[in-house]
């Protein structure tokens, strides 16, 4: 057992993402077809299409191009905030068919890794956790319930910070929405470092189409009203850097 951290990489995307989305805008509008389209589309004629998307909130030619992510060393309590964006695909690795009797890695929040004190409490709850783990199983295989069936239910005692790894699939318009709410400072710590690790990936090959993804606040006022975070010039710089 041990404390691990975040992984982020892509898997596959789908190929010439920014020429996918301008050719589909343009098509809408065109009478001649998209191999035509094709060999008249410019660099310039891209930008303006991508940018007149974004900007008029016309986004249904976004959503034909998808990313797929690998994450590791996120917690289930970041995964179940995770997999309440619906428009989007999820493999996780299971806590059924996956034993944990020798141990789970697990995530320490910040705020109890700087404090020696609460981090040693926080390290025998998880020790603690494990014990119980395995004694319930222990307890299950000798009534004869094995495998699965035992560790399907012993897994009800393993905790929020318990390592899982998952497999995600987004388009870019949910994508967009993704990093608007989780980017956010409000967001909790974990889901926007995921967030953030996602955006530098995609912006990093699809740069015209996140230009400005990211937390509600780039442009405009912060949506958060009352419950603003305050800094909306260092989230503005930070995420213009990215």
């Amino acid at each position: 057992m041990k404390e691990v951290s975040l992984k982020v990489s892509i898997l596959t995307y789908t190929p010439e993402p920014e020429n996918v989305v301008a050719l589909s805008a343009r098509l809408c509008y065109s009478p001649v077809g998209i191999k035509e389209l094709k060999e008249k589309l410019t660099e310039d004629e891209k930008d303006r299409l991508i940018n007149l998307l974004r900007d008029s909130g016309h986004l249904s030619p976004f959503e034909h191009v998808s990313f797929t992510f690998a994450v590791e060393g996120i917690s289930r309590a970041c995964s179940h905030q995770l997999v309440r964006h619906r428009i989007a695909s999820y493999s996780q690795q299971s806590q059924r068919y996956v034993s944990k009797q020798k141990g789970f890695d697990f995530i320490i929040p910040p705020i109890i890794n700087q404090n020696n004190e609460i981090r040693e409490i926080f390290l025998e709850a998880m020790e603690k956790a494990h014990e119980y783990y395995c004694r319930i199983l222990q307890q299950l295989e000798s009534k004869g319930i094995k495998g699965e069936l035992a560790q399907q239910d012993a897994r009800f005692v393993l905790p929020n910070a318990a390592e899982t790894k998952i497999v995600i699939t987004m388009n870019a318009r949910e994508l967009l929405h993704f990093f608007r709410v989780r980017c956010c400072n409000r967001a909790q710590w974990e889901i926007r470092e995921l967030a953030t690790e996602m955006l530098k990936l995609v912006k990093g090959i699809a740069p015209k189409l996140f230009k400005d993804a990211g937390p509600g606040c780039l442009k405009g006022s912060c949506p958060e009203g009352k419950f603003s975070c305050g800094q909306i010039e260092e989230v503005r710089k930070k995420f213009k850097s990215l």
